[in-house]
């Protein structure tokens, strides 16, 4: 650390003031800087001037600035050096204009109301109702963090069994049982082989890739798919439709295609295929097939659905396809690609923390009903 003395002496307006080779590379590389703010720049300025002419009234004069600010930046810089430039003092700002009480009231009705002939609120409609201007209406909602535009979706499952499936499946993803695969298996019905009516713009700087709007239909075709929950791998297949018949083809390519000698536990939602008594029939003769059901309204809690939202993200969505053969090789391809270097995706709410949250949700939905 190279060693200096500054010299302060105040005789009318001269003021001595030295710099070490160290922070007068410092202050230049500031003004030298392209991306540096300009309040930043000419505080730097200030004092490298006052080194140089060692004089606040040239200083000030040089810069087009009054000498007290020129005092001030000096001052500023002797007591903390260039970090004391970087950051202005804190200031109390502007009192708040908006009663407390009347804040309250605004967010009380924000969430508790709906503005007549809408659904929800805005920043004008709640303005004009609450008698605040718009950027008041703002900053309360920031604050609270309160988004009366934006909207969820959820639902409730009303299965009588709900605790003892959740319980049941989640066991499975937390403590899966020995020399034992658990598959998660569903079908994605209604897949379209939508053509898009002309080809699209790449992306370029300050722009997006583009796509028609408007499109072609060549049909649709059901994938189903069994999700290895140990490693991430899938194991899928396209069939012309999705009844009892393709389910028990895809139950049949599953027994083909994982090792005899484990036992198979299948997470499944409650469609009606999977239950038909052709199914129940062939599952009694293999009996290494346990099947275990999800709650009805609960299909977030099987695991290929996030596999399903990869594809539809990764390949589905816009892709362009010319034919239902077309579709079925692209969708072949994600598979072999994805089953190369599988992901597994990992399970980590305990059942506990989930009839628990559930569990406020039905309270809240009661209270406000």
């Amino acid at each position: 650390m190279s060693q200096h003395i500054v010299v302060r002496v105040r005789l009318y307006n001269m003021v001595l003031l030295s710099l070490s080779e160290e922070e007068r590379c410092g202050l230049e590389g500031i003004v030298r800087r392209g991306t540096a703010e300009h309040r930043l720049v000419r505080r730097a300025k200030i004092v490298l001037e006052l080194v140089s002419s060692q004089s606040l009234v040239a200083t000030a004069s040089k810069l087009g600035i009054n000498r007290e600010q020129v005092a001030l930046w000096r001052d500023r810089y002797l007591a903390g050096g260039i970090s004391a430039l970087e950051r202005d003092r804190a200031r109390s700002g502007r009192p708040k204009q908006i009663r407390p009480d009347k804040e309250e009231a605004v967010l009380t009705l924000t969430r508790m109301t709906r503005p007549e002939g809408g659904t929800h609120w805005s920043v004008r409609t709640m303005a004009a109702v609450a008698g605040v201007s718009k950027a008041s209406v703002q900053r309360m909602w920031a604050a609270h963090g309160i988004k009366p535009h934006l909207i969820r979706t959820f639902k409730l499952s009303k299965d009588p069994r709900f605790e003892e499936k959740l319980v049941d499946v989640v066991g499975l993803y937390l403590d899966p049982p020995e020399r034992a695969l658990v598959l998660c298996v569903d079908e994605k019905s209604q897949i379209q082989a939508l053509d898009r009516t002309q080809k699209g713009l790449p992306m370029k700087k300050g722009r997006c890739a583009t796509m028609t709007h408007d499109y072609r239909r060549h049909g649709t075709t059901p994938l189903f798919a069994a999700l290895n929950v140990l490693d991430g791998s899938v194991i899928g297949s396209c069939k012309e439709q999705h009844r009892h018949q393709e389910f028990l083809a895809f139950l049949r390519q599953i027994d083909r295609k994982t090792p005899g000698e484990l036992d198979l536990h299948l997470v499944l939602d409650n469609y009606a295929t999977h239950q038909y008594p052709a199914v129940k029939a062939w599952l009694e003769e293999h009996s290494r097939f346990h099947l275990h059901f999800v709650p009805t309204s609960c299909s977030w809690l099987n695991l290929v659905e996030r596999f399903f939202a990869l594809i539809t993200t990764k390949r589905i969505r816009r892709g362009s396809f010319s034919s239902m053969r077309e579709l079925e090789v692209e969708i072949r391809d994600f598979l072999r690609v994805h089953n190369a270097d599988p992901k597994p995706f990992k399970w980590t709410a305990s059942a506990e923390a989930i009839i628990e949250k559930i569990g406020r949700c039905r309270e809240t939905i009661e209270t406000l009903h």
